[in-house]
C-alpha cells in the first residue's frame, strides 16, 4: 500500500515483548504497522510512533492459529506485503522496514529507512540479533531454499541487496542495480531451483530478470512486460509459473478491474503469457505449497469513503486455479477491511489474509480448489502489513 507521508505526534517508546510458548517450526510471522491508518472520515492519517511490532504464530495446527510472541520491531505498510521471510530452517527470520519516523519539530517525517533485522526465532521468546544495512527504502524479500541466500528490493535506490546468510550471521555481499528509483522496484522471488529471480518495477511496469550462480546475481537486461504497475511477485513450487499481482492504480483502489500476470518461466525465453482478471487493487499474492492453487488479495474500496462509488465494506480474495500454463479464477472470498497480506500454511489447507483496518487475519479453509471462509478470525496486537510462512 502507498501512504502519504504526514505530520503526527513524536516517538515514544516500545511495546514489551511477551512469549507464551517457545517457536515452533510451522510458524506464521506478520508484521503490525500501527502508525499508519484512517480517520472516521476515510482520510489517512499517522499515529504515534513506536508501536509496530512481529507477531509470531504457531500453524502447527492450520485450523487454529495461536499467537506465540509479539516483539517490539519498526514496521511500514508502504511497501508490497512480503517484507519479511523465514530461513527454511525455520531458526531466524529477516524484516526489512522500508520507512522510518524522524522528528520534525513537535512532530515527525517518515522518510526511506535501510534497514533489514534479523530475528531468532528459536529464542525465548524471540529477539532480534542483528541489523543488516542494505539501500534505501528496503520493500519486498525474499530468501532462496536452500537458506544461504536472499534479496531485498530497494525501492527508493533501484537495487536489489543480496545478503549471503550462514545460521544466524547475515551479510550483504552485493548490490545489483535493476532500474531507477522512478522505477519504484519493491517485490523479489527467487525460483525453486536458486538459479533465477524475478524483479518488479511497478512504475515502470516490468518485471526484471535476475541469474543467480551460487552468490553471484547478475542482471539479464532483460524486462518483462506485465500488467500495469505490477506490485507483488510470486513464483509456482514447480519454478514453471510466476504470478505478479497487476495493482493498477499506484497502490490504492479506483473501481476498475485488475490483474494477475502470467508469466512461462519454462519457456526459452520466459515472457507473459495471460492476464487474469482479479478485482480492484491486487496486492498480497501467494501460491499453494501443493502448486494446484494461488490467491490474490483485492483492496476493493475497502479503505474508502462509503459514498465512493467503488467502496466495499470488505476486500476479497480470487482464488486461481492453476494447471500447467493455464491460471483461472475460479472463485472469490470476501474478507476484512484494507486486505493486505496473505500466506498458505505449509500443508496448503489454510489461507491466513491479513485484514489491516480491523487489525485481525481471515482463516480459509482449502478443499481441494475451494476456498471458503471459515468465519474465524485471529485478532492481533495491532494492524497486519505484512505476513509470510516460509521463504517465499
Amino acid at each position: 500500500m502507498r501512504w502519504p507521508i504526514l505530520s503526527a505526534v513524536a516517538l515514544s517508546g516500545c511495546l514489551i515483548c511477551s512469549a507464551l510458548s517457545p517457536v515452533l517450526a510451522q510458524t506464521l510471522i506478520v508484521g503490525n504497522d500501527n502508525k499508519n491508518g484512517i480517520d472516521q472520515n476515510f482520510k489517512p492519517v499517522i499515529r504515534e510512533p513506536g508501536h509496530d511490532t512481529l507477531s509470531v504464530i504457531d500453524i502447527s495446527n492450520p485450523a487454529a492459529p495461536r499467537i506465540t510472541a509479539t516483539i517490539p520491531l519498526m514496521n511500514s505498510v508502504v511497501g508490497p506485503p512480503v517484507n519479511l521471510a523465514i530461513v527454511p530452517s525455520g531458526d531466524i527470520a529477516l524484516v526489512a522496514n522500508s520507512l522510518k519516523p524522524v522528528v520534525q519539530g513537535w512532530g515527525h517525517r517518515l522518510e526511506p529507512d535501510d534497514k533489514v533485522f534479523v530475528v531468532d526465532l528459536k529464542a525465548s521468546p524471540p529477539k532480534i540479533i542483528g541489523t543488516v544495512i542494505v539501500g534505501r527504502q528496503p520493500s519486498g524479500l525474499a530468501i532462496n531454499a536452500k537458506g544461504d541466500l536472499a534479496l531485498v528490493a530497494n525501492r527508493a535506490d533501484g537495487t536489489v541487496s543480496v545478503l549471503s546468510i550462514h545460521g544466524r550471521e547475515v551479510l550483504v555481499t552485493q548490490t545489483v542495480t535493476v532500474g531507477t528509483p522512478a522505477d519504484q522496484v519493491s517485490a523479489v522471488a527467487i525460483t525453486p531451483d536458486g538459479t533465477r529471480a524475478l524483479v518488479t518495477k511497478p512504475a515502470a511496469n516490468e518485471v526484471a530478470l535476475l541469474t543467480i550462480d551460487g552468490g553471484k546475481v547478475t542482471y539479464t537486461k532483460r524486462d518483462l512486460p506485465t500488467g500495469i504497475f505490477p506490485y507483488n511477485v510470486a513464483v509456482t513450487p514447480d519454478g514453471k509459473l510466476a504470478l505478479t499481482a497487476d495493482n493498477g492504480n499506484h497502490g490504492s483502489s479506483d473501481g476498475n478491474v485488475d490483474t494477475v500476470g502470467v508469466i512461462d518461466l519454462a519457456a526459452n525465453p520466459p515472457r507473459v503469457i495471460n492476464h487474469v482478471v482479479v478485482g480492484d487493487s491486487p496486492e498480497g499474492l501467494a501460491v499453494s505449497p501443493k502448486g494446484n492453487l494461488a490467491v490474490s488479495v483485492q483492496a476493493e474500496g475497502s479503505n474508502t469513503a462509503p459514498s465512493v462509488f467503488y467502496h466495499h465494506a470488505g476486500g476479497s480474495v480470487a482464488v486461481l486455479a492453476i494447471d500447467g500454463t493455464n491460471v483461472t479464477k475460479i472463485g472469490s472470498v470476501t474478507v476484512g477491511a484494507l486486505p493486505e497480506a496473505v500466506a498458505f500454511s505449509p500443508d496448503g489447507s489454510h489461507v491466513y489474509v491479513g485484514n489491516f483496518l480491523d487489525g485481525d487475519l481471515s482463516i480459509l479453509a482449502v478443499d481441494g480448489t475451494k476456498v471458503t471462509d471459515t468465519g474465524q478470525r485471529l485478532k492481533l496486537g495491532g494492524h497486519p502489513a505484512s505476513m509470510r510462512a516460509g521463504p517465499q
